[in-house]
């Protein structure tokens, strides 16, 4: 497992605190994925400017290099009831795969999931059992449904789960493929790398024909990232660990446009925990595969990471650490407060922000 060397730090979780007004929680989608809007912020300059998602080609160089996360949002959230107990509604939410169809779960209620219980889903097209107990009371649960009509279970998810939007999101999604970036391609993960939701083909063709390279990395999003942090110094927090991969290819173009004096820059703060991960001390980026708690905060040293695509994320989260250990906490903290008061959507369905 791979993870940061920690460095102190005196800041403490409430340093990452700032007020939100409620109506900026973005709940749709923007209607056009690229009109999203852009914050902009220039480190050498200290300067913020306001634009829209697809003004980002702009601020790209023919040398740089995209690296986006490719994995795929599975619909994870399963309804179902205890085995022969219907009135004992059991919600189910699949947060990463162990071996084919064995998962670590979220259970609610947990009391209902004990060790050896059994549960139904969609009229019986899924059962499972609970095999055993994790961290904070998950679940590992093991699946089981007709082999012989369906190849996976991803099948059967698709025909009765549900996709996990966030507890912050409270009106339905009517289109799955909106909680989905275009180019995602490898089923696993608990939630959307969000930052990549504001591309569209049509942006993605632009921007390689300005010359820029795009590098896809996967890290399956798991629960952990979104976790609160409970500890009072954010040096105590431990983060939970995701499944990550980096192939030959993509690390070849990396390597080539660092080498030549591209940016790197990662789109979302997964890409960036992903390279960070793999990265040597020189910046050379490996292909590999592994699984990754590293947790970035201000006082950590990038080791390849050049810039950042990012959303606007939730106060005193691991993520808005990540954001202000590349720039700095006092000009990050600035920006979301310009943010606020510009009324800029924050959240998964959010605007975006540059940083350069």
């Amino acid at each position: 497992m791979i993870t940061n060397q920690r460095s102190h730090t005196d800041l403490r979780t409430s340093d990452f605190y700032y007020d939100l007004p409620e109506e900026l929680i973005a709940q749709h989608p923007c209607a056009v994925r690229d009109e999203s809007r852009l914050m902009v912020l220039d480190r050498e300059n200290h300067t913020i400017d306001h634009k829209h998602f697809h003004d980002i080609v702009d601020y790209l160089d023919p040398m740089d290099v995209l690296v986006i996360n490719d994995s795929k949002v599975i619909p994870a959230r399963l309804y179902g009831h205890a085995e022969g107990r219907e009135e004992a509604g059991l919600e189910l939410l699949l947060l990463r795969q162990h071996e084919l169809d064995t998962w670590e779960t979220l259970v609610k209620p947990g009391k209902r999931a004990r060790i050896g219980s059994r549960a139904v889903f969609g009229d019986g097209l899924l059962t499972c059992e609970v095999v055993d107990i994790v961290e904070e009371g998950n679940r590992i649960i093991r699946f089981d449904y007709d082999r012989e009509k369906y190849a996976n279970i991803y099948e059967i998810l698709h025909i009765i789960g549900l996709m996990p939007l966030p507890p912050y999101i409270t009106e339905q999604l009517k289109e799955n493929d909106r909680y989905q970036t275009v180019y995602a391609r490898e089923e696993g993960s608990a939630a959307a790398p969000t930052a990549g939701l504001h591309f569209t083909p049509e942006l993605l063709d632009r921007i390689r024909a300005k010359g820029v390279a795009i590098a896809p990395v996967m890290l399956h999003v798991g629960l952990g990232t979104f976790r609160p942090v409970k500890a009072d110094r954010i040096e105590d927090h431990v983060m939970h660990t995701e499944f990550f991969s980096v192939s030959e290819k993509s690390a070849a173009i990396i390597n080539e446009r660092k080498k030549k004096g591209g940016r790197l820059i990662c789109v979302g703060t997964t890409s960036c925990r992903t390279i960070e991960s793999v990265a040597l001390e020189d910046g050379t980026i490996p292909a590999m595969s592994g699984d990754t708690g590293i947790f970035i905060y201000p006082g950590y040293k990038f080791k390849a990471v050049d810039a950042l695509i990012t959303n606007f994320h939730l106060p005193e989260s691991t993520l808005l650490m990540l954001v202000s250990a590349i720039y700095d906490k006092e000009h990050v903290m600035e920006a979301y407060r310009t943010a606020v008061e510009n009324k800029y959507r924050f959240f998964s369905f959010g605007d975006a922000m540059f940083i350069e």
